[in-house]
């Protein structure tokens, strides 16, 4: 890692790096977190990954369907520069890595009242188009606790239910 490390700094001088405990890209201060001792290949693709989210500028999101689309730019962008590195990323990974996102949306944008899937409206907030309930979901990626707002069949129980997937 140490070595990838070097030439991405080199590379891209405008990109700080520092040893973290996960990998991500904070766009505040430009820098990539990674984890040091992980010299796997798994590893190598999540730094590149988050190089590209720096490359591309990705820096906030207006809505959860934008999240989506940002980390599939990102893992095409990280296959692309992968090729200066001689790194060959697994396509499977990436689908999976991106499944996790879909399954993030997919869940989220499901009906708490009728299973309906839906269209947000506004950041966090989703309305149904069969029943009309509305919903609030949490900006959390891997989570999605939601309070409903209201719904046509009068069961708005001001409840907050949860479902956390891997």
């Amino acid at each position: 890692m140490t070595n990838l490390i070097e030439l991405l700094r080199y590379d891209f001088p405008d990109i700080n790096f520092s040893p973290s405990n996960t990998f991500y890209w904070s766009p505040l201060s430009r820098t990539i977190h990674y984890i040091e001792s992980n010299n796997s290949n798994r590893a190598k693709w999540a730094l590149l990954h988050e190089v590209s989210h720096a490359i591309l500028n990705h820096k906030s999101y207006e809505n959860d369907l934008e999240l989506l689309t940002m980390e599939a730019l990102a893992w095409q962008k990280a296959q692309e520069i992968s090729i200066k590195y001689d790194i060959n990323i697994d396509y499977e990974h990436i689908q999976n890595c991106l499944d996790t996102y879909r399954n993030w949306l997919h869940l989220r944008s499901t009906c708490p009242s009728c299973g309906i899937r839906t269209l947000q409206i506004k950041s966090n907030h989703y309305r149904c188009h069969n029943c009309h309930t509305e919903w609030k979901v949490t900006s959390a990626k891997f989570c999605r606790p939601y309070r409903k707002i209201n719904s046509q069949n009068k069961k708005s129980l001001d409840q907050l239910d949860q479902v956390t997937f891997v």
